[in-house]
C-alpha cells in the first residue's frame, strides 16, 4: 500500500505532541527573576523534549521519503513509535515538575530508549519490505547513531538514580549528536 497515510497520520500526532508539550507549561506566579527562576526546570524539560519530537519528526519524515510503500507490519511498528513518543509529555511534564528527581528522570530515559527501539523495529520493517539494496538500506547503513544512543540512555537511566543532572546531560547529549545534520538518507535520494 502506498505511504500517503502513514505520512498524514504521523504528522498528525507529532503536531498534537509538540500542543501537548506546550499546553503543560503552566505560567509562572509572580512578575520578577525569581517567579521564573522556579519555572526554570520544566522550561529546560520542554526544550529538550521539543527538539526530541523535532529530531523524531525529521528522521521519520526522510525515513518515510526513502520509502516507497508500507505494510500492516510497518504501520504497527509505526504505530509502537508513535506511542512511545505520545508519552513524552507526560515524563516531560513530572520529571520538569520534580525539579529532576531521580525517578522521573530515569522514567524520563526509559521512554527515551523505548522511542530508540521503535525507531529501529520501524527502520529494520521498512528495510526488509523494501530490500537490503534499496536506497532506503544503503542510507542507514550499520547505524551507528542509533546504537550509541540506546547505550547512552540505558547508561542514563542507571546514572538518573545517582546523578540526575548528568543523567539529563546525557539525554541533552544524544539529542545535540542527532541535530548534526545526517545528509545519507537526501545523498542516496539524489543519485
Amino acid at each position: 500500500m502506498k505511504k500517503g497515510r502513514l505520512e498524514a497520520f504521523s504528522d498528525g500526532v507529532f503536531a498534537v505532541i509538540i500542543t501537548i508539550l506546550v499546553l503543560e507549561m503552566k505560567v509562572p506566579r509572580g512578575t520578577d527573576w525569581q517567579a521564573l527562576k522556579q519555572v526554570l526546570p520544566v522550561f529546560l524539560c520542554y526544550v529538550l523534549s521539543y527538539l526530541y519530537v523535532g529530531i523524531y519528526w525529521n528522521n521519520h519524515h526522510h525515513l518515510l521519503h526513502a520509502s516507497e510503500r508500507v505494510t500492516g507490519g510497518i504501520l504497527w511498528a509505526n504505530l509502537f513509535l508513535l506511542f512511545c513518543l505520545s508519552l513524552t509529555p507526560f515524563t516531560t511534564a513530572w520529571m520538569g515538575q520534580n525539579n529532576l528527581a531521580p525517578l522521573p528522570v530515569a522514567v524520563y530515559g526509559v521512554i527515551l530508549l523505548l522511542a530508540g527501539i521503535a525507531y529501529f523495529i520501524l527502520t529494520r520493517c521498512l528495510i526488509a519490505h523494501h530490500g537490503k539494496d534499496s536506497v532506503l538500506a544503503r542510507s542507514i547503513g550499520r547505524d551507528w547513531k542509533g546504537t550509541v544512543s540506546v547505550l547512552v540512555y540505558a547508561f542514563a537511566i542507571a546514572l538518573a538514580f545517582v546523578r540526575p543532572w548528568l543523567a539529563c546531560a546525557c539525554y541533552a547529549i544524544v539529542a545535540v549528536m542527532w541535530l548534526l545534520p545526517d545528509p545519507r538518507i537526501e545523498k542516496h535520494m539524489q543519485r
